[in-house]
């Protein structure tokens, strides 16, 4: 495993995370707490140092296995959660992804804080995030000074933004590296490079110090390499109610990127490698639901480094969506909203 350190921070990520949605949400099939410790403390011993939650994974759920999993090894481990949910009121029948009501209000914010603090057991999280984001609380001055007094109070380490993707996404993100935000969390892989790279592009364009951590690398499981075109999902697993056309174009894009496969390194492996070659991404956060996944991604740091020949070929590939046909091109080519004011020259520093 290798490492690195957030900007202007003490917090030391692991190149490789855990994302707790695919033990304590039931969207990826049922896990059951027992699980998803021994996952989590195996994840552990293999160099991994960071566990991304939320409060509203499992109504607490995420945050509970945490403090289940690494009570009495606190120092060793990262914790990132998020909040801006309120399930506490609004906590009914959870149908599909769909979502409940968000309060970013002072009090409810430091509510949420107080019971994460509880539920994760510590007296600190290490990076806190708003959950799902609008343009709103990007905008809201008052939420990044309420976070900055949460560091002084030495409640949390470093806070962030976890983006989208259908909520709330490319300006969101545009404007978060704008404001000089000091994480933002959103996916991004090979087959879904945007919008992302059009945030990664805002960042360096805004001289930001923001840095990311990435979901979903491995385009919900396409880049691991082992779909093919008769694949059927569970009916528990939220990619059955994905269009069968995803799956097609999925497995045609795959077959073109099996080149990077190499002794020493696996297609997932190398999916990872891919987002690690941008020193702004401080962690990725593959989706890992057994052990095999695990042992394959916690070992991607280890496995040769994409070259610059194979990253210039995938970049020449993309060119034409890898050959399935145009890309969305949703905004691209520019970094200004319809209607909006160009960006600023220089980041408003938030």
């Amino acid at each position: 495993m290798k490492y690195r350190t957030l900007p202007n921070t003490d917090v030391t990520v692991s190149e490789v995370g855990f994302g707790l949605w695919t033990t304590s949400t039931g969207w990826w099939g049922e896990t059951s707490d027992d699980e998803a410790v021994a996952l989590l403390r195996e994840a552990l011993e293999l160099g991994v140092t960071t566990f991304d939650a939320a409060d509203t994974y499992g109504n607490g759920r995420s945050e509970e296995q945490l403090a289940k999993a690494f009570g009495g090894q606190r120092e060793r481990v990262v914790y990132a959660t998020k909040f801006g949910y309120d399930w506490y009121n609004h906590a009914g029948e959870r149908k599909g992804q769909n979502e409940i009501e968000q309060d970013f209000s002072p009090a409810f914010v430091r509510y949420a804080l107080e019971q994460s603090l509880a539920r994760l057991q510590t007296d600190y999280i290490d990076v806190y995030q708003m959950h799902n984001a609008r343009m709103e609380q990007i905008l809201d001055g008052a939420l990044f000074e309420l976070l900055d007094a949460f560091k002084a109070e030495g409640k949390i380490r470093t806070w962030g933004v976890a983006l989208g993707p259908a909520i709330g996404w490319l300006w969101e993100g545009v404007e978060a590296a704008r404001r000089n935000v000091p994480m933002v969390q959103m996916i991004w892989n090979l087959l879904e490079p945007f919008p992302g790279d059009r945030m990664v592009a805002a960042a360096d364009e805004f001289d930001a110090d923001t840095t990311y951590f990435i979901r979903v690398p491995h385009s919900s499981g396409m880049l691991e390499g082992h779909y093919t075109k008769d694949t059927v999902f569970p009916p528990t697993d939220h990619r059955s109610h994905r269009p069968r056309q995803w799956l097609i174009n999925g497995v045609d894009k795959v077959e073109r990127l099996r080149f990077l496969e190499q002794p020493g390194r696996t297609l997932g492996q190398a999916a990872l490698q891919w987002l690690l070659a941008e020193p702004r991404v401080m962690t990725v956060l593959p989706n890992i639901y057994d052990r095999a996944q695990l042992r394959e991604f916690a070992a991607a740091p280890e496995t040769p480094r994409l070259t610059a020949d194979e990253l210039a070929k995938i970049a020449e590939l993309a060119k034409d969506n890898f050959g399935v046909g145009p890309e969305q091109a949703r905004y691209k080519g520019t970094m200004t909203p319809p209607g909006a004011a160009p960006p600023l020259a220089e980041p408003t520093r938030a």
